[in-house]
């Protein structure tokens, strides 16, 4: 509301000496409250966003601590040096290059064209908050990635794969579905069949394009030396840590919690009419209730399937259960109810137990699951969003046009499934157009995969100057001590 001077110096009272002054003054306190309150706004929520990054970027950590137990422990310290590449390289090109490709706006519905190295920023649309946001996303799809080809691929492929993807190939998907002039942006005035896709945190834009890629580069580098033998059949190469395997789960599970509640980007948000306790608090709240539920069924889900497959409590299968429930959910997270979370969690466990198999069959080797993990469940999260979407959840997380297509189960009529089709689709098809070709001429320069010498020996010893663990062998101490026989004069 607007204070005006004209329409409060009448209620001042005819005894008053100044009306006109007194008014002015009163206004222009007002006024200095009220730009305050603009700018706690403001702070409040650029601190979340902040913080939500930081909670992101800690899924870094437990990407490395993951990826380490999940590897022999001749390959360690190869596989902690990506991970930390992964970030450090991803930082300068999403800054030059991946930033503005994927929210330089206004642009075309295809890749955006402005903020290259943040120039222009912070501005009404962005501030650097924004950018160390996405940074920490676009970094996850690149980690995604490096699981799959762990133990086997040549270091100057990691640098040169994880520069593309970050600065280019990712950045160019999230325009198109997350950007407010991309082609099938929720947020673009001509919506992709009158809704848009509603992929909240990227079930598809990170977990589908990270896992994707990593398939193409596993598939063409091939299986890992042991890992089927002569006659075909699956031998398992296990990782040398479960324990470590269990503490990145749990940094990634506490890190999802900025990656799915933190892509509200704002938190104070009403909802209707001011005053109430209903809010975009209330809906970051039920977006960590959802990942939470999603991830803890999908885990449960895994334990007793791969307890009536194996006979074995597998502690590892039950960690990349857990991951793939929030996989799955990412995309919906901020749209469907708790209920819903749980099907969802259900339901990816067993496409992640069934592209496993599907990946053995086919004598695809991927030490980390990633591309089962992140592809499929991902994909699985897509449709599923496109099913149980709730219309006020949408409505209100998506507002500027009400009664926009939601959930077919609930309601919401097939328009939304058939966009989140077409995503599938088109985010298969950019990848496999991008990093196949990549990861192909990598190959053929012979710059993708290291030497079979190399790889038995262990990528620690033969190209990182040693071993990640110190093994000290009780027969060989490196220093004894020998007996002193007494003398004559002692």
């Amino acid at each position: 509301m607007a204070c005006s001077v004209d329409t409060l110096a009448p209620f001042l009272g005819p005894n008053t000496t100044n009306a006109v002054a007194a008014a002015s003054y009163i206004c222009n306190q007002f006024s200095g409250v009220s730009d305050r309150f603009v700018d706690t706004g403001y702070a409040i929520d650029t601190t979340y966003l902040l913080f939500s990054a930081y909670l992101v970027f800690s899924m870094q950590l437990g990407f490395a601590m993951l990826c380490a137990g999940s590897v022999r422990a001749k390959n360690t310290m190869n596989i902690m040096l990506t991970n930390v590449l992964d970030a450090a390289a991803g930082g300068l090109f999403y800054y030059l290059f991946g930033f503005a490709f994927a929210w330089g706006g206004p642009s075309n519905g295809f890749i955006g064209r402005h903020f290259f190295g943040l120039k222009e920023i912070p501005s009404s649309s962005f501030d650097y908050s924004n950018f160390l946001y996405q940074w920490a996303f676009a970094i996850a799809a690149a980690g995604i990635t490096s699981g799959s080809i762990a133990e086997r691929t040549q270091f100057v492929a990691y640098l040169i794969y994880s520069s593309f993807l970050t600065g280019f190939v990712y950045p160019v998907v999230s325009h198109w579905f997350w950007s407010p002039d991309g082609w099938a942006s929720p947020g673009n005035s001509n919506l992709l069949f009158g809704s848009g896709v509603i992929d909240f945190a990227g079930s598809g834009v990170v977990h589908m394009v990270g896992g994707i890629a990593g398939f193409y580069g596993a598939l063409i580098e091939g299986p890992r030396i042991g890992r089927f033998d002569h006659t075909g059949r699956s031998v398992a190469l296990r990782g040398h840590s479960a324990s470590l395997v269990v503490l990145g789960t749990f940094l990634l599970w506490f890190g999802w919690y900025g990656f799915n509640p933190g892509s509200f980007n704002k938190i104070l948000v009403t909802y209707g009419a001011t005053g109430g306790y209903y809010g975009q608090w209330s809906a970051v709240g039920r977006t960590a209730v959802t990942t939470t539920l999603a991830g803890c069924t999908a885990a449960l889900t895994t334990l007793f399937g791969k307890r009536i497959l194996s006979g074995h409590w597998n502690v590892t299968d039950v960690c990349n259960g857990l991951l793939g429930g929030f996989a799955a959910i990412t995309a919906g997270c901020s749209v469907v109810e708790p209920w819903a979370a749980i099907i969802c969690g259900f339901v990816a466990a067993l496409v992640l137990i069934g592209c496993n198999m599907l990946a053995e069959k086919f004598k695809y080797d991927d030490p980390l699951e990633a591309a089962q993990l992140h592809g499929g469940c991902g994909a699985w999260g897509i449709i599923f969003t496109a099913l149980f979407a709730k219309g006020e959840f949408v409505d209100q997380v998506y507002p500027g046009k009400p009664g926009r297509p939601h959930g077919l189960f609930m309601g919401g009529g097939g328009k939304l499934l058939g966009a989140h089709i077409i995503q599938i689709l088109v985010i298969i098809g950019w990848v496999s157009a991008t990093m196949g070709p990549l990861f192909y001429i990598l190959h053929k320069f012979k710059l993708l995969r290291i030497s079979s010498e190399d790889e038995m020996a262990g990528m620690d010893l033969t190209r990182h100057g040693g071993f990640a663990y110190y093994h000290e062998d009780d027969s060989k101490l490196g220093m004894q001590m020998s007996r002193i026989e007494p003398t004559t004069s002692t």
